[in-house]
């Protein structure tokens, strides 16, 4: 008997057989030889599939039919929630799942790993997990809890440094306003809308800035905690009051010829605070003493006395800008001696951070401007201070392979603050030592602090516009808060490399292959066999 007629002849059961394919509710209309898939509603809250399989070899037989039965109808494709982010959002990965709750979106989310969780990074983790001068650069052993596979969001990648460009633009606004205004310079007949289009740019900026700063504060909580725990990054902290006491000195007189002596104390009031908590860390000991975190990024916690000290001074005060002028002196000798002599590590820093090393010249240069505001003149004690900030300045100047031969950073941006403060502190003392030589000095230095400035702000513009790579992923506050677990192959001695070359060196000696693998095999440890 044929293939054919035993399909006539097969039998069903009862009660298969008594079940009519037309008369079942939600069968297709046959289809042979066709494997379909259909969709009878795109919409997601109505959708059935149908699956006609396709003929099997007895299906040949004449007057086979094939019936696709419906499946069950699969739930919405829920979107997954990206949780590699989690560690570091604050309230925002809530109402984002609110609002996609809202919408009849279930985001599916999974328990983090407990180093994950939000938590403060004990202050030794930083250097554990870091190194180099800077402690920006992760330890080969180390691990970080965010993906490095990929670009991190943008807040999460903005750094608190970005300060930096508002106080290279700050103050230049100072240094225009002295050009035009000075009796030293006014052969140069320069116009006061230079300092009005500067300071303009420098206030719209640094509101750019602190908004973007203010959001990554909001969003991204945890990133900001880090930083300020960071033991070299917390001094950048100091910028963004800073950068609005050069606003204030830089203030126009179109816009305003004097301010209120109360704003000297709002903008004073963070920066004691900071001062308090940093310099009796210096002192206190610890993981946090000078001898550990000295740095040149040091420098900007000094800067703010004395930029304090000259706004306060102009301002009319007397007791609070002597004030913040003696605690500035008396750290910055501290400071001073100890990066002289670079007691924590004795590293020198990488090519990359050799701009920072600019800020020697920005804490006597705005000294020398301070203490002659609070005298009424440029006296001997301003002209010591501007003697050792030029003696410093030349010294950097000279070395000009020293600064040169390394990509474009926001570090860059050291350069310009300490540039202008000297330039500014050339300016007041050619107004007391009136001379063609102290006249050509003020300009020379004023010159190379603005085409620095427009250089570097051509530069941050096209690296963050065209070339997309001016914030890399900081894996600086991506560490984890324990120390990562050492697997069994990182303690053995040996290592199964090198073992494998003394194999291979066997075998290229022309010894037997069984005596070598038998060789090879005695290397190994017995776990490994």
């Amino acid at each position: 008997m044929s293939a054919k007629e035993d399909c006539r002849h097969l039998t069903l059961p009862p009660l298969i057989k008594a079940i009519a394919a037309n008369e079942v509710d939600g069968f297709d209309e046959p289809k042979p030889s066709v494997f379909m898939i259909e969709a009878a509603n795109m919409d997601t809250r109505d959708r059935s599939i149908s699956i006609s399989m396709p003929p099997s070899p007895l299906g040949e037989a004449k007057g086979a039919k094939f019936h696709s039965q419906p499946m069950p109808k699969p739930s919405a494709v829920h979107p997954v929630y990206d949780k590699r982010f989690n560690s570091f959002k604050t309230w925002s990965g809530k109402l984002e799942r609110q609002l996609s709750n809202l919408r009849g979106i279930h985001l599916e989310t999974e328990p983090l790993p407990a180093q994950d969780c939000f938590e403060n990074v004990p202050v030794h983790r930083y250097f554990d997990a870091l190194e180099g001068p800077e402690l920006d650069t992760l330890r080969a052993s180390e691990e970080i809890i965010l993906p490095e596979d990929k670009q991190w969001p943008f807040l999460l990648r903005f750094p608190i440094s970005s300060f930096g460009i508002c106080l290279g633009l700050g103050s230049q606004a100072i240094m225009w306003k002295s050009l035009s205004s000075s009796p030293a310079t006014a052969f140069l007949d320069v116009t006061p809308h230079i300092n009005l289009t500067i300071w303009v740019i420098t206030a719209a900026l640094t509101l750019v800035i602190a908004i973007i700063y203010a959001l990554k504060l909001i969003f991204y909580f945890e990133a900001v905690h880090r930083e300020y725990c960071h033991p070299v990054r917390v001094n950048f902290f100091f910028a963004p009051w800073i950068t609005l006491l050069f606003l204030a000195l830089g203030v126009p007189p179109s816009i305003a010829q004097t301010l209120p002596a109360h704003l000297w104390y709002i903008l004073m009031a963070p920066i004691l605070c900071l001062e308090l908590k940093i310099y009796g860390q210096w002192m206190s000991g610890g993981q946090r003493r000078l001898s550990k975190v000295a740095n040149p990024t040091n420098h900007l916690s000094v800067v703010g006395n004395f930029v304090g000290a000259f706004l306060g001074a102009s301002m009319g005060l007397t007791e609070g800008p002597i004030f913040f002028f003696a605690v500035g002196m008396a750290h910055y000798m501290v400071l001073f001696v100890t990066l002289y002599q670079r007691l924590p590590t004795n590293q020198t820093l990488p090519k990359e951070l050799h701009p920072v090393f600019f800020l020697f010249v920005a804490a006597p240069s705005v000294a020398s401007l301070a203490w002659a505001k609070i005298q009424g003149s440029f006296d001997s004690g301003s002209r010591i201070a501007y003697f050792i900030a030029l003696f410093l300045y030349a010294s950097l100047a000279v070395r000009v392979n020293f600064f040169r031969g390394f990509k474009f950073s926001m570090a860059w941006w050291a350069y310009t603050f300490p540039m202008t403060a000297a330039a500014l502190a050339a300016i007041k003392y050619s107004g007391a030592v009136t001379c063609r030589a102290t006249q050509i000095k003020a300009v020379m230095l004023c010159l190379v602090a603005t085409v620095a400035v427009v250089a570097l702000l051509v530069n941050t513009v096209v690296h963050a516009v065209v070339h997309g790579d001016l914030f890399p992923n900081d894996m600086a506050i991506a560490i984890s808060k324990r120390r990562p677990r050492r697997r069994w192959y990182h303690k053995r001695s040996g290592s199964s490399d090198s073992n494998i070359e003394k194999y291979l060196k066997f075998i290229e000696d022309g010894k037997d292959v069984e005596a070598s693998l038998h060789s090879f095999a005695q290397l190994l440890p017995k776990n490994e066999i």
